[in-house]
């Protein structure tokens, strides 16, 4: 071969070689662009699902609502078609494009939500979880066949950050609009940019191959299992089982608080409307966020030496954030509970990148979708369904004791989950050990 050829050849391997870098930076870069372009719209689907709860005290007043009827709106009622949905859905996206079914799911979840401002509140609420059932659980996969398991936690964290953004801006836009315009109107504006929002998402996010960063295992091939085969998988895996209802039960915590404690903070601490749409809003929004980074940073960073602490990480946080709930009902002035709500807001917020990982790298890219809407029902049946409906019974039963202070008992039914919680995250690290 001639010198010139060689030259030649030298230069072509180096071209090629730049430009096989240029791919993978592209490559990195681009996953970013797909997790915070799914976060957006989780951003979204946390809004739809968390407004009535900013809007509860004026949502109430107008209806007449007792507060059992408005745990049932805000929970149960949401959770029960958000979750039976939720499986076929996600069972359709394993099979069928994942970023078309987001999309049309975040539009129609827009509309029924721009639809809570009539009359049929009830029914829109309904509407409501049957399109935000083809939200998380698609996006989940999606996200998995873009970040490498290594790093995966981080991904999925940066799709997570759409419950605080969620809070945040849902508190502020909610609150500022009721109060100047009306709680009906409210609705209307954020079904309406949601709307806007669902015919972007294919142009920005591509479709990827599944599988495509994973190690090869037995059963990663294989078609994707049908609806029922993925629940026996699923029931008959004691990790994914105890890792999802350790979710459920701090889900409970979450959603209850979520749920209540801006209606707590405007009837035992005086705070306005606005001033939710102010200052609770960013704390709640801060400390979701810095919860669910942390916990997202810690498993990619410790547990994949030491798989149990999936499970321990999350569980010791929850049972450190105990004390915390005490301090909120204790405290006498809205800065104080603020001060003390920050505790279980980080602490158990830190769970959700951990479970998430631990299902998505149990089971085969196949099943990726199915596996996640599984654990999303019985998060969401368990969390969503009853914590929000818990201190709503609750606060009905204690108001002939503690009348206008019937709330503040009714958060405090929520401190033997936090014990609940960290002995069910004992087992899963248990499982995760094996």
């Amino acid at each position: 071969m001639r010198m010139t050829d060689l030259r030649a050849l030298a230069v072509a391997s180096g071209n090629s070689q730049t430009a096989a870098a240029r791919d993978r930076s592209e490559s990195t870069r681009y996953r970013y662009v797909v997790a915070v372009s799914l976060c957006v719209v989780y951003t979204f689907n946390f809004l739809d699902r968390q407004f009535l709860a900013i809007l509860a005290e004026p949502v109430k007043h107008s209806l007449h609502l007792t507060d059992t009827q408005l745990g049932l709106l805000t929970g149960l009622m949401f959770a029960l078609f958000y979750t039976i949905f939720g499986i076929p859905v996600a069972a359709l996206a394993d099979r069928y494009n994942r970023v078309r079914i987001v999309a049309l799911a975040c539009g129609l979840w827009s509309f029924c939500s721009a639809a809570c401002g009539l009359a049929t509140l009830a029914v829109a609420r309904m509407g409501v979880g049957v399109g935000e059932a083809g939200g998380a659980a698609p996006s989940y996969s999606i996200i998995s066949d873009y970040f490498p398991p290594e790093k995966r936690g981080v991904g999925l964290a940066i799709f997570s950050l759409g419950v605080p953004f969620g809070t945040m801006l849902g508190a502020a836009s909610g609150g500022w609009i009721a109060a100047h315009y009306g709680w009906r109107v409210a609705f209307f504006v954020l079904g309406g940019a949601g709307v806007l929002l669902a015919p972007l998402i294919p142009l920005i996010v591509r479709e990827p191959a599944r599988g495509r960063l994973d190690v090869s295992r037995p059963g990663d091939t294989e078609p994707a299992a049908s609806v029922f085969t993925a629940i026996k998988i699923f029931v008959r895996t004691p990790t994914l089982v105890l890792t999802a209802c350790a979710a459920g039960l701090t889900a409970v915590i979450i959603y209850g608080l979520l749920s209540w404690m801006p209606a707590y903070l405007i009837r035992d601490e005086g705070m306005s409307l606005s001033q939710i749409a102010t200052s609770y809003s960013f704390v709640a929004g801060a400390t979701i966020g810095i919860g669910t980074l942390v916990g997202g940073y810690l498993v990619d960073k410790v547990a994949p030496r030491r798989p149990a602490l999936y499970a321990l990480l999350p569980g010791t946080f929850v049972l450190l954030g105990l004390p915390f709930l005490f301090g909120i009902t204790a405290a006498r002035s809205w800065p104080m509970t603020l001060l003390f709500m920050a505790g279980p807001y980080i602490l158990a917020n830190t769970y959700l990148a951990p479970a998430l990982t631990v299902i998505q790298n149990s089971v085969a890219p196949s099943q990726r979708s199915a596996a996640g809407a599984i654990f999303l029902f019985v998060l969401n049946i368990i969390g969503l369904g009853c914590g929000p409906l818990l201190i709503g019974v609750a606060s009905d039963w204690f108001t002939p004791t503690y009348g206008v202070h019937a709330l503040r008992m009714a958060l405090l039914c929520l401190a033997p989950v936090f014990v609940l919680v960290f002995l069910v995250q004992l087992a899963a690290a248990w499982t995760l050990k094996k």
